[in-house]
């Protein structure tokens, strides 16, 4: 494609949104810079907000663990290993003489309200901390830090389950971030033999685009059945599609809730439509659940915490705490999980094939956990070793969810939220509609999704949504927006949204753009109506209506 403003969009029909987004900047900043705009990227989910007190405290804690460090060995540009005699109350008294500093506060909180809660060793809990945020030794256990594991299980009961446990324990992999998590998810289900080349899984559609990519890699070569939620039903499962999930030839039902890029959780009725499908139809179906944005949603429960035992959980901080290059996330699993119970029954031939790729490991292979083995495969098992998430990395995702916990009015949570809604608001002011207009009972309000077709109906009538499917091409949207308002949208039909729909991020802009990006959503929709018009010898000039 030599000319940009003059793309050839059946070549961008099989590419991921994400990689037309590359496009999109470019034409915008041409846009920018001929016609003195400045450009807008609302097509990426990085948040433009940070928590700053856990980070305050990470870096307070840092310096701590430098003296300490140096109290073993102080020798020009070398320290010693932390040791964990006496740690908890040497911190102690740092704090003190820096009480006025950022991140004290919840230093000096966080200790004894760790120590209480869980029952901690005052020194072994604060020396997990210091020596791991040195960095200075392998993470052991290589899944995931023993006392950080048992904060972050309290801190996703809140965050998944409503603070209502679904009783028992789950066992937490700490990676790097949900991307990680997908991966590690898809390749350890493969070589356990859970799923198998060629199986049938179902996607919970609309979803995250690489949902739709990965299973279609050679590595795993799945049929995928979309499991559709329709903006008619409020973005949810309607019972027709949720019928789907009885065929027993669909081994597995990966989603994201909320949606992304639709930002609708599953609403209650719904979720226990799902329940009661699995309970009494299948209770041998694989569930996978990414709920990265249940945070934004009050009283978010998932499906980890009503199907724990079919469920796995994947979760990322990255959105919440705003730290999407910290690469923050956790896999959880139900220590009563049907995955191991599949792999115990595995016929004898299976079984001695995945003894030998594991029996490196143990001497009871056959007994090794799916979530350990998840672990071990992460790495190709050779290097299980050194396997497991960077521990100053897991120090990080211990402070963020021990600032939660102590946030008893969720002061936080409401904050971030409010920043949201407030946006979308705006947003849908800026189309000329009521600012409650299209939203959702239990809407995150981290994405929006537009949908011109379905507007185009609703306001206009079939007539004119049937001209411009008739007239353009649904990614005309995106490239004019591009063209000739600097704004970067992705193209909803990417995530199998709507093909005429876009997707809007309220999370990564200052709260002023949107009421404009609404208005310039608002002028192209405008420009095909006057296309409409003057075609049917309504009035006005024409706008472009040649179908590229």
């Amino acid at each position: 494609m030599n000319d940009i403003s003059t793309p050839s969009f059946e070549a961008y029909e099989k590419l991921s949104p994400f990689e037309i987004k590359d496009k999109l900047i470019e034409l915008a900043k041409d846009s920018s810079k001929k016609a003195a705009l400045v450009m807008l990227n609302a097509g990426r989910g990085n948040p433009n907000w940070v928590a700053t007190t856990p980070r305050d405290a990470f870096f307070l804690l840092g310096q701590f663990a430098m003296e300490e460090c140096r109290r073993e060995r102080n020798e020009p540009n070398m320290g010693g290993m932390p040791q964990p005699k006496g740690i908890a109350q040497r911190l102690e008294i740092f704090l003190k003489s820096r009480q006025d500093m950022p991140g004290a506060d919840m230093l000096k909180q966080m200790v004894p309200f760790a120590v209480s809660k869980f029952s901690f060793e005052p020194d072994a809990f604060v020396h997990e901390l210091v020596d791991s945020i040195v960095g200075d030794n392998y993470p052991v256990p290589d899944r995931m830090l023993r006392h950080a594991e048992r904060i972050v299980h309290d801190y996703l009961i809140w965050a998944m389950c409503d603070s209502k446990s679904p009783g028992g324990q789950f066992d937490l992999f700490a990676v790097e971030g949900g991307t990680a998590a997908m991966c590690y998810t898809f390749k350890a289900l493969i070589q356990n033999h859970i799923l198998h080349k060629g199986d049938t899984i179902a996607l919970g559609t609309p979803i995250f685009t690489p949902y739709l990519e990965i299973p279609h890699l050679n590595d795993y070569e799945f049929n995928v059945v979309p499991i559709r939620a329709p903006q008619e039903s409020l973005f949810q499962y309607t019972d027709e599609e949720l019928k789907k999930l009885e065929d027993p030839k669909i081994k597995a039902f990966f989603l994201v809730n909320p949606g992304n890029p639709t930002s609708a959780a599953i609403l209650p009725e719904v979720r226990e439509k799902i329940v009661k499908l699995v309970k009494e139809k299948r209770p041998d179906l694989i569930i996978l659940t990414d709920d990265v944005y249940g945070t934004f949603v009050p009283h978010f429960r998932s499906l980890m915490a009503e199907l724990p035992h079919n469920t796995i959980g994947v979760y990322s901080y990255s959105k919440y705490f705003g730290c999407t290059g910290w690469r923050l996330g956790v896999i959880a699993l139900h220590q009563d999980n049907i995955i191991d119970k599949m792999i115990a029954k595995h016929p004898k031939a299976i079984t001695e094939q995945l003894n030998k790729r594991y029996g490196s490991l143990t001497l009871k292979p056959e007994e090794m956990k799916f979530i350990d083995r998840m672990v071990a495969d992460s790495r190709d098992v050779a290097l299980n070793h050194t396997a497991g998430l960077s521990i100053p990395q897991q120090v990080q995702m211990t402070l963020f969810s021990l600032f939660q916990m102590l946030d008893k009015e969720e002061t936080y949570r409401k904050a971030t939220m409010e920043i949201c809604h407030r946006r979308a608001a705006a947003m849908i002011e800026g189309l000329g509609l009521d600012p409650k207009t299209g939203t959702h009972p239990q809407f995150a309000a981290y994405y929006g999704l537009i949908d011109f077709e379905f507007w185009l109906k609703k306001y206009l009538g079939e007539d004119v949504a049937k001209f411009v499917r008739e007239h353009y091409h649904p990614l005309d949207i995106v490239f004019r927006l591009a063209r000739e308002h600097a704004l970067v949208l992705l193209n909803g039909g990417g995530f199998e949204a709507p093909d005429w729909s876009v997707r809007v991020s309220f999370a990564n802009l200052p709260d002023d753009v949107y009421d404009d990006i609404g208005r310039m959503v608002r002028s192209v929709a405008a420009a095909y109506v006057e296309a409409y018009r003057f075609s049917h010898g309504k009035a006005g000039t024409p706008a472009t209506a040649k179908k590229k």
